[in-house]
């Protein structure tokens, strides 16, 4: 076994402690962290003049369902560290 094998293992049940913590928190604050990510969106909006109005809303939106993902534990890529890209997107090189 090599030692990246060997650093993934001992690794691997503080990642899993560390996943529980963090969703743990979101389920408890999840209110709290989407009004800051609407408050932080309507800064940013208002600072750039509404020019960017459709980028940070679609960020937003990831980031509350990244939010809703740790919280619950559900839905696409909950529970798995994989990334999937959407379709039609370009393969990775």
């Amino acid at each position: 076994m090599g030692l990246l094998d060997n650093l993934k293992a001992k690794l691997a049940p503080a990642k899993d402690t560390a996943k529980e913590k963090v969703s743990g928190l979101a389920q408890h604050h999840g209110d709290k962290i989407t009004h800051g990510l609407d408050k932080a969106a309507k800064v940013v909006d208002e600072r750039t003049k509404g020019k960017y109005s459709d980028k940070i809303q679609s960020g937003t939106g990831k980031a509350k369902g990244a939010m809703d993902r740790l919280a619950h534990k559900s839905g696409p890529g909950a529970g798995d560290d994989t990334f999937t890209p959407p379709e039609g997107s370009p393969p990775a090189s």
